[in-house]
Parts: C-alpha cells; structure tokens; sequence
C-alpha cells in the first residue's frame, strides 16, 4: 500500500476530527479549554504529517528510499520557522 496514501488518510481523519470539536464546542458538548487542548494536539500532529511527506518526496527526489523517512518529535517539526 502507499504509505503517502496513508498519510494523507490520516491527515483527512485530523481535519474531520478539528471540525467535529468546533461543532461540539457550539454545542456545548465540551469546554473551550478542552476543544483547544486537543486542537493543539492535532496541529502538531498535522505538522507531522506534512512533515514526513515533504521528507518522503525529498529522498524519492534524491533517488533514495521513500520508506526512510520517520516521524520527527513535535519539537522537531514545531521548530521549524515559516
């Protein structure tokens, strides 16, 4: 199977999940201080995502296994400047 694929399905599920806490926050199904803890942990593990699949399109890129590529810690990936 296509590990880009898989990553990208993962990112869908991340995105699905952030809209679902802003309605169930409008709901009043859970606080503020809850939908934001976990929407911050999904932020980061968004950027790891995206993070892994710019690594994977490097090292195809650079003609070396795509299949190299790790998941960087959250420090890692939330160091990066824009």
């Amino acid at each position: 199977m296509d590990k880009n694929l898989d990553i990208t399905g993962r990112v869908g599920s991340l995105i699905g999940e952030e809209k679902a806490l802003r309605e169930r926050l409008a709901a009043g199904e859970l606080t503020a201080s809850e939908e934001q803890a976990r929407i911050q942990a999904i932020e980061v593990e968004l950027d790891q995502c995206w993070d892994l699949l710019r690594q994977r399109a490097a090292l195809k890129g650079a003609r070396q296994n795509p299949n190299s590529a790790r998941v960087r810690s959250a420090d890692v990936v939330e160091g990066y400047e824009s």
